[in-house]
This record gives structure tokens, C-alpha cells and sequence, in this order.
């Protein structure tokens, strides 16, 4: 069964600078806490990483999956859909930039998860909402930090 998640938080930077850390996925090693290893395996004509490789802990094992990018709604906003990985069905997701001010961004985060292993329906609720916040909390420290 498919887990759904949305959420909202206000960062303190503008939505070109949330953007551009974002779609760094390279640098997510650095700054977000579970994932521990990320290789582009292929790009668009942008540079963007378009087919993105990630190792991560989860469930308290090694988990690695196969997520490709959408660009479409760029700069406003891009989407993911998982292609392949261990542990999971279903990870797709989407990322959305609304500026709010000058210096002041609303992001909203949207995640579907199912999990490939059998997990009790409030264990599988509670792995979609420890991503997701971790995910908002991580990227607004992140983008801040740097801003």
C-alpha cells in the first residue's frame, strides 16, 4: 500500500537559491543525514541530473534505489519517479518553489512511498512522514546556512 505525504515549510532564502541546492544531488551527502552515496547516471541537455543513483540508510540496512528527474515545471518546481531499488515499490515525489518576499521562499514537498517489505500500516505512515521531515528540515537548514 502506497503512502501519501505533503508538507510545507518557509525557508529564508529565494526560491532560485532553494532551487539550486535542491537539484544538487551530488551534494546530498554532505547535508542530508540518511542518504550516503549519490552517482548522476545521466543527465539532461541542462546538466541536470536526470537518471540519480542513491545509496541511503533505512530501516536500519543499506538501501539503494534509481529515481529519474522531470524538469518540466522548472524553475517553479521539479518531480521524481522511482525506476528501481531495494526495499521499495514507490518512491516518487515533487518539490514546489512559490517565493514569498524578496528573501523568502514557501516550499512544498509531496511523497508517495510503498515499501517492497511487509510493514504494519502505522510503521509504514511513520517512514513516509520521518522522510518528508527530515527531508523540508535538512533542505531549509541547508539552504540557509548558505544563503
Amino acid at each position: 500500500m502506497t503512502e501519501t505525504a505533503n508538507e510545507r515549510i518557509r525557508i529564508e532564502a529565494a526560491a532560485d537559491r532553494c532551487w539550486d541546492v535542491a537539484v544538487d544531488f551530488e551534494s546530498y551527502p554532505e547535508w542530508v543525514r540518511d542518504v550516503k552515496d549519490v552517482h548522476v547516471l545521466e543527465r539532461d541537455d541542462e546538466g541536470r541530473g536526470k537518471r540519480v543513483e542513491y545509496r541511503a540508510a533505512a530501516l536500519g540496512k543499506s538501501i539503494r534505489y534509481v529515481l529519474d528527474y522531470d524538469y518540466s515545471e522548472a524553475p517553479s518546481a521539479f518531480s521524481w519517479k522511482f525506476i528501481e531499488g531495494d526495499m521499495l515499490r514507490r518512491l516518487d515525489g515533487r518539490y514546489q518553489f512559490d517565493p514569498d518576499g524578496p528573501s523568502s521562499t514557501r516550499v512544498h514537498y509531496e511523497l508517495a512511498v510503498e515499501l517492497a517489505v511487509p510493514l504494519p500500516g502505522l510503521l509504514k505512515r511513520r517512514a513516509a512522514g520521518l522522510i518528508m521531515g527530515s527531508a523540508l528540515k535538512e533542505l531549509k537548514k541547508q539552504v540557509e546556512a548558505v544563503a
